[in-house]
């Protein structure tokens, strides 16, 4: 992928844009941004001319280097609130962490095509929970501790690690679903989401680094021009999509959500079934 000046405007514009549409989504919707990033960044990048071989990775470690910043800023302001739950951070930090060692490892063992069809299978998954699940469900009174208790943080890192996400969309329905208030655990999520994408996106960049054929401006599979383009942008637009989702009822939102998560999906599926 070799890019002219031409080409590079257009691929720093579109990122851009892509920037203020995934903020914008990402305030709306309540999540990171990662389940919005993943999706622009590979399909811009596919349009520029990179080629498609370690493209879903590139894609997935770039998103998780953009949620580090994001995460610490939502952190630090539920944390002055006192949302966080330091206890739950401490309990569930190993199997976090061993999680997404895990993940990032399959990712990089995994063909392009073959992740985008294991990011499309989740996301859907997720969009089947979203539009059918009940929102008062429950699992019991208080989270599992032992074997349990390991086993759920290794699986959200893990997973969270394979999409590229900071693991919001996973971490907040088991908290409440075993009895933590929706507050705290979105609180206590975006701090999650910092310990699941600090460990990610330098394992992606250490998994890439001696890897050839990558986009250009490439740190192993962190894009930094994707990155330094969609970032200020996506920050500036994330209160915009808050505002906005202040006027839509839960049961609204959560049905858009679904909906997104659809289109997402089906469009990450025909990807790595087309190639």
């Amino acid at each position: 992928m070799t890019l002219d000046p031409q080409q590079l405007v257009w691929l720093v514009t579109a990122l851009v844009i892509a920037g203020l549409l995934a903020g914008l989504l990402a305030g709306l919707l309540g999540v990171g941004g990662g389940l919005v990033i993943v999706p622009v960044v590979y399909q811009v990048l596919l349009i520029a001319g990179a080629t498609e071989t370690h493209l879903m990775q590139v894609s997935v470690g770039t998103s998780l280097a953009l949620i580090i910043p994001t995460s610490l800023r939502s952190a630090l302001g539920h944390h002055r609130r006192g949302a966080v739950q330091g206890w739950l951070l401490r309990r569930w930090s190993t199997g976090l962490v061993v999680g997404v060692v895990a993940g990032v490892i399959a990712a990089h063992t995994l063909t392009s095509d073959a992740l985008a069809l294991v990011f499309a299978i989740l996301v859907l998954s997720m969009a089947a929970w979203l539009a059918w699940a009940p929102e008062t469900f429950r699992l019991g009174d208080r989270l599992p501790a032992g074997a349990a208790g390991h086993a759920i943080p290794a699986g959200i890192g893990g997973l969270s690690a394979l999409m590229g996400i900071g693991g919001g969309s996973l971490s907040v329905p088991v908290m409440t679903a075993y009895g933590i208030p929706l507050l705290r655990a979105v609180g206590t999520s975006s701090a999650l989401g910092l310990m699941i994408a600090l460990p990610g996106a330098a394992g992606f960049v250490i998994a890439g680094w001696q890897t050839a054929g990558l986009p250009p401006y490439s740190l192993g599979y962190v894009n930094l021009l994707a990155a330094a383009c969609v970032l200020p942008t996506m920050l500036l637009a994330v209160p915009l999509g808050v505002r906005l989702a202040h006027h839509l009822s839960s049961r609204m939102l959560r049905h858009a959500f679904a909906l997104f998560l659809v289109i997402t999906g089906v469009r990450m599926a025909w990807a790595g079934l087309s190639a």
